[in-house]
């Protein structure tokens, strides 16, 4: 069987980006797709940008890459934009949407958050309901995540997925639905629990302040059905180091992002 490593919300950490690499080379997976959000949060988003450039044969467009990447963003603006140069920004302002490929008979379809925009948000963990704060930015049925529209070009040409893998939500499951499979690869650079309390570095934390990333293994590119083997990996990285990086930064949202980084509290 081969084997395809999927990375996702790296968000400037360079220190998880490079242990998530180095245990991707050890396990001998040549092929990686990175599921987007490559910037915004952490101190090195130029270094990042590189290093998955260079390393991913297919990178996706992510909310936060959309977000610094535009053309009619001024200086001074945002602070990830300022620190990336031209080659980079153009890099980021033309990532597609999404990514389909067969996987021991399976389609299987990579996008960043859901069929409806890199900035829907499908939690199975909390889905909203009509009436709830933030109800027009989640998806709601699970349905959904399988359908064909306007983000894919031409839907009514394209086959529904079988398999959905997915980022955005930073928080890494797996489960069955309708015979279908819906997978997410958590996050790289910014790891939460959904459930986590705001405790920093303790017991609990410790299991979800590192890095996540996936792991399908079966016959790449293949319509003949065979076997197929889903993986989620957790690996611990130097956090200290990306949280000093942080403090000496003069980046205007680093609390938020030092408190991610120490608890994997979104709280």
């Amino acid at each position: 069987m081969e084997k395809l490593a999927i990375i996702s919300d790296i968000h400037g950490n360079k220190s998880a980006l490079e242990e998530v690499l180095k245990d991707i080379k050890r396990r001998n997976i040549e092929k990686i797709i990175c599921l987007g959000d490559l910037v915004v949060k952490g101190v090195h988003p130029e270094d990042v940008v590189d290093l998955v450039q260079k390393n991913c044969f297919v990178t996706l467009m992510g909310n936060c890459d959309y977000l610094i990447s535009r053309e009619d963003i001024k200086k001074g603006k945002y602070w990830t934009t300022d620190k990336l140069n031209k080659n980079q920004l153009e890099y980021l302002r033309n990532l597609p949407y999404f990514y389909d490929m067969y996987i021991s008979g399976y389609l299987v379809r990579f996008y960043h958050a859901s069929p409806y925009g890199i900035d829907k948000i499908f939690n199975p963990i909390y889905v909203n309901k009509k009436g709830e704060e933030g109800y027009d930015r989640v998806i709601t049925d699970y349905e959904m995540m399988f359908d064909n529209t306007e983000l894919f070009g031409n839907k009514d040409e394209i086959k529904k997925p079988d398999i959905i893998c997915y980022g955005h939500i930073h928080t890494p499951n797996l489960f069955r639905y309708k015979n279908k499979m819906i997978f997410n690869v958590g996050s790289v650079g910014n790891s939460t629990e959904m459930l986590n309390e705001h405790k920093y570095l303790d017991e609990t934390s410790k299991f979800s302040t590192v890095a996540s990333y996936g792991i399908i293994s079966g016959d790449l590119n293949s319509k003949n059905f065979n076997m197929i083997d889903i993986n989620i990996v957790r690996i611990p990285y130097n956090v200290e180091k990306e949280l000093e990086a942080l403090e000496k930064s003069d980046m205007k949202s680093k609390d938020d992002s030092i408190k991610v980084l120490k608890s994997a509290s979104t709280k």
